[in-house]
Order: structure tokens, then sequence, then C-alpha cells
């Protein structure tokens, strides 16, 4: 005789790896874009902006990138100088926020003192 438990959990672990292959498959995409969207508090972007120079509202937005009218030139330097401003100005970006983090975390339980003119 076989124990109902024991088919009840093989089904139960069976629509558990069916539901992760169809959310893995269908939603996974839509949760990547939406990570990628999001302002970053480090560098004060999103990953698309910092890439493409502009954030999507939707999906749809990433088929019609940006006008790459300003960057028409056979040479392409006026697009390599273009993304060399751009990821100079989100690495300042990431120093500024290393060096707040290390004060804050060297300044951590650090009292505050004043001096006076005589001390």
């Amino acid at each position: 005789m076989s124990k109902p438990w024991c088919s009840i959990k093989l089904f139960l672990l069976f629509l558990e790896s069916l539901l992760r292959k169809i959310l893995r498959e269908e939603c996974l995409p839509h949760v990547e874009f939406a990570y990628h969207r999001v302002v970053h508090s480090t560098t004060h972007m999103s990953s698309f902006e910092i890439f493409y120079g502009f954030n999507p509202l939707t999906p749809l937005d990433l088929l019609s990138l940006p006008n790459i009218s300003q960057f028409k030139d056979k040479s392409g330097q006026v697009k390599a100088g273009y993304v060399k401003k751009l990821h100079e100005k989100v690495n300042a970006q990431i120093e500024k926020k290393k060096i707040e983090g290390y004060t804050k975390y060297g300044n951590k339980g650090r009292k505050k003192v004043t001096f006076e003119p005589g001390d």
C-alpha cells in the first residue's frame, strides 16, 4: 500500500519545479529590465543611462535607441568622447560615494570636540 503523503509530496515538488521554470522564462526579462531601470544610490544613474544615455520607460523604448545623428562621424570620435565623459562622471560619483562611506565608517562613534580659546 502506497502512502498518500508520498504522492502529494512528489506532486508538490513537480509543481514547484514547473512553476520555477515558467516564472524564470516569462518573468525574468521583466525583472531584469526593472532592475536596470532603477537609479542606483552610488552612481545617481540607472544602468540604462550609463550604457545608452537615457532611461527607457518600457522595453519598447529600447527598440528605438537614442537619436544617433549626433554620433554620425566615420571615425566615431564624437560617440567615443560622449561615452568617455559619461563614464568619467560615473567613476567620479563612485569615488565620491566610496570616500563618503569610508568617512562615515571611520567617524563612527567619534565624539565631536570643540576647543575654546585657552584650552
